[in-house]
């Protein structure tokens, strides 16, 4: 993982979001969630039928 503190001025500036994407991101922010065949809001009763990707681990005891 990096550290987006700690990017040199050039990097930073080249993953920055451009205005264009701002707006985009805003205009898309106020657009409600529309649901379909291929992606259907998930009910209660079917989020009880998920199942973790990676279950929790064991919890393993520091070294000292």
């Amino acid at each position: 993982m990096v550290n987006v503190n700690n990017l040199p001025a050039g990097l930073a500036e080249e993953l920055a979001f451009s205005e264009d994407e701002l707006q985009e991101l805003k205009i898309a922010r106020k657009k409600p969630i529309i649901f379909d065949e291929d992606c259907p809001e998930t009910t209660p009763e079917r989020a009880m039928k998920f199942r973790r990707v990676n279950p929790p681990r064991e919890s393993i005891a520091k070294r000292a």
